[in-house]
Parts: C-alpha cells; sequence; structure tokens
C-alpha cells in the first residue's frame, strides 16, 4: 500500500525529489532535448501545451526552473496566498497611480502618415485637427488612419510608437 502512494506521488510531480543530485542531473540533461521533447516536458510538468512561440533557451529555462521549484517545495502554500492577496488587492490602485501621457494644453503634435504630414494642437480638454474639435487623440488618429488607434501611441506620447508600422 505504502508503495501505491509513493508511485502516485511521484507520477504526479514527476520531478527528481528532493535528492538535489538528481535534480542537477535532469536539469544538466536538458539542453541535449530537442525542442518537441522540451514542449512534451514543459506539459508534462506545467499541465499545459507552451506558447508556440517560446524559444528553446526559454523552454529549458523554465523548465529547469519549475523542476526546481517543485523538487525543493517552492513557495509555502500560504506565502502563495498572501501574494495573491496582495496583488489583487493593489493591481487595480497601481494601474490607477500610473501617470497617463498627456500633452500640455497648446501643444502642437505633428505626426507624418503616408506622405501626409498632420498637426493637431492640444487644448485643455479636447484637441483640434484641421479646424474640427475631438474628444481625444484616439479619435484624431482614426480620422487620419481609418482605423482604431491608441492617439497618445500614433502621436509618439508612448515609447512605442517609434515601433509602430509607419504608413
Amino acid at each position: 500500500m505504502g508503495q501505491e502512494v509513493s508511485s502516485k506521488r511521484s507520477r504526479k510531480w514527476q520531478s527528481p525529489g528532493a535528492n538535489s543530485e538528481e535534480l542537477v542531473q535532469e536539469i544538466t540533461r536538458l539542453p541535449a532535448l530537442d525542442v518537441p521533447a522540451l514542449r512534451q516536458r514543459w506539459a508534462t510538468l506545467f499541465g499545459a501545451d507552451p506558447s508556440p512561440n517560446l524559444g528553446r533557451a526559454l523552454l529549458i529555462r523554465a523548465i529547469a526552473y519549475r523542476l526546481q521549484e517543485k523538487a525543493l517545495a517552492g513557495l509555502k502554500p500560504s506565502t502563495q496566498r498572501l501574494l495573491d492577496r496582495i496583488a489583487d488587492t493593489h493591481s487595480n490602485d497601481a494601474l490607477r497611480d500610473i501617470p497617463k501621457p498627456r500633452a500640455s494644453a497648446g501643444t502642437v503634435l505633428t505626426r507624418e502618415w503616408r506622405g501626409v504630414s498632420h498637426r493637431v494642437t492640444v487644448l485643455d480638454s479636447d484637441v483640434v485637427y484641421q479646424g474640427r474639435r475631438y474628444k481625444s487623440l484616439s479619435e484624431v488618429a482614426r480620422a487620419i488612419t481609418g482605423s482604431r488607434w491608441s492617439g497618445p501611441l500614433f502621436f509618439g506620447l508612448k515609447g512605442r510608437a517609434r515601433e509602430a508600422v509607419n504608413g
């Protein structure tokens, strides 16, 4: 009967156990596995298939981390619950406290789109583009492109604007 319990436990965890030498050996063998074998190992350890975009190096690191986490017990359940509670409590506060990118009233934003230069003047509560008032930069970006854009991204007020595709 005791053997059944231990075999169930080893099937459930599928880790080298508390024996650190076995753990080191298993982690050391990971780089020798091909990508399909690493993806299978991931699925066994995490209970779901990895994203198809994960590269070999990240698969190896994540699997090694998970093996250590399981063998060495990871976080205590009470610690995990505490972290979850803190994250739930503060995640909305943290997002609310992040300052939104804003341009001061009077700022003129210029954006070239498909060979045409577009100028927008920022006012206190709205913006002016081609003599017409808009509630947001996103409305102006949509008027210019014909599709939904983040206005601050389109006009370069967010860092990713440099990475965005130019028309």
